[in-house]
């Protein structure tokens, strides 16, 4: 029961993450072609038609870095729920594989427990930025977003790695897998 909402809890945290990572790609598409677009029409390559493109705002999207800066925090922390249950962190076995079954089983409770610790580390260090963030007012310099927003979405998608991180580590200390 407590596996099925832990895997539920990371696909859905992987789903929003890719759904948010979607639409930054399609965002830096639009600006993109909109800034091509834009100097075309300013360098007369496209005669008539690009003053009508003006016209109608075609250009680039005004602070889309900002908006990709804060949109990729969110996706990189909502992968890693998924990333922590799967085991699908990047790994050397170069040494470890010619260990046996015990040492390796030792090491991987070992590299769990680390790591729930830097994420619950991360968490807690990210939930003090957003606070400090929300009680100075700190905004984006293009769009004057508020930058605790970002952090909220960080923070909300590192808690979930945090409860993921944690239950990995019980099972690996009490002998099972999460895989």
């Amino acid at each position: 029961m407590l596996h099925k909402l832990i895997e539920r809890l990371a696909r859905g945290m992987a789903l929003l993450g890719g759904l948010v990572l979607c639409l930054l790609v399609l965002m830096v598409c639009a600006s993109v072609t909109g800034r091509e677009l834009a100097a075309a029409a300013y360098g007369g390559r496209l005669g008539g038609v690009g003053d009508w493109l003006i016209g109608l705002g075609v250009g680039p999207i005004f602070g889309d870095f900002e908006l990709v800066e804060a949109g990729m925090a969110f996706t990189i922390f909502a992968f890693l729920p998924l990333t922590q249950l799967s085991g699908a962190h990047a790994r050397v076995d170069v040494f470890t594989s010619a260990m046996g079954p015990r040492v390796t089983r030792a090491l991987d409770t070992l590299w769990s427990l680390l790591m729930a610790a830097t994420i619950l580390l991360i968490t807690w260090r990210l939930s003090a930025g957003m606070q400090d963030k929300l009680r100075y007012g700190e905004t984006t310099f293009l769009i004057q977003f508020p930058v605790w927003w970002a952090y909220a979405a960080s923070l909300v998608a590192a808690v979930a790695a945090s409860l993921v991180s944690l239950y990995c580590a019980a099972m690996r200390l009490t002998g099972q897998r999460t895989t």
